[in-house]
């Protein structure tokens, strides 16, 4: 039954992120720890894979519609996929297994990579709970780069540390710096979760031993989910659709809390 559950999991997670450009990588990790019973170290490196090739099909779909601004969307990537490669290779390997502990408390590593996976969570929710829609400029001739370049630096860490995609955080980037149109900033974003979460995941290959049966398996309905989502993006109101997914998101931020402090 959790296998049906975990597959399931993985179509909604393609539609997500063909419906909004990001927010796949939210349901990903939790999906595989808690349903499928993965390390969460092991988890953080999948969702990476997982997303990143489910983005990489979504982003061309997008390209052939003229929806991804490659330029925009390579000043991003390239210092955002260092960051990553370079957080998944050498800083969450270095994290020990202990992160605290004191006489009464003790925070290890899985649950602190759970407990900022869920700080995440409550952060995009709150973002997309009370950001008014915003369908953006038409697209700048150049971005802020230097302003933004420590932002851009800050989400390739987090992505490292927790196998987010970072779409959430991507797609405000792309509307209010660059100026894209909310269709756009959908199809650029895919193009940059799928360069960073690949080259992030390639730095875990080397650290972790991969189950590719289960991995790729997994990622084809993600795939086909993806295909779902690209094609519905355009019936369905996305205030609407963020307000509704916020809501999940919020439930579930408070549930992974619960579940790695008292168990629950």
């Amino acid at each position: 039954m959790d296998i049906i559950a975990g597959y399931a999991g993985a179509f909604i997670i393609g539609l997500i992120l063909g419906l909004m450009g990001g927010g796949g990588s939210i349901l990903t990790v939790p999906l595989l720890v808690y349903v499928l019973a993965i390390n969460p170290v092991t988890a953080t490196a999948y969702s990476l894979f997982i997303v990143g090739t489910t983005s990489a099909v979504g982003s061309a779909q997008n390209y052939f519609k003229d929806n991804v601004a490659l330029r925009t969307g390579l000043l991003i990537a390239i210092p955002s996929f260092i960051t990553v490669y370079l957080t998944r290779r050498y800083v969450l390997p270095s994290i020990p297994h202990v992160v605290y502990q004191d006489q009464h408390f003790t925070i290890g590593k899985n649950a602190f990579i759970m407990g900022l996976f869920a700080v995440i969570m409550l952060v995009a929710a709150i973002s997309m709970l009370t950001k008014k829609r915003d369908d953006g400029k038409e697209e700048k001739d150049k971005v802020k780069y230097l302003y933004i370049l420590p932002y851009i630096i800050i989400v390739g860490f987090l992505m490292g540390i927790v196998g987010s995609g970072g779409g959430f955080l991507i797609i405000p980037l792309l509307i209010h710096f660059a100026g894209l149109s909310m269709t756009k900033a959908v199809g650029t974003s895919l193009f940059i979760i799928s360069i960073n979460t690949l080259i992030g995941f390639a730095g875990d290959v080397q650290t972790l031993s991969i189950n590719w049966g289960f991995l790729l398996f997994f990622t084809l309905f993600s795939i086909f989910g993806i295909f779902a989502g690209t094609y519905l993006h355009r019936f369905i109101a996305e205030n609407q659709l963020r307000r509704g997914f916020g809501w999940f998101v919020l439930l579930m931020a408070g549930f992974i809390l619960a579940k790695e402090t008292i168990g629950f």
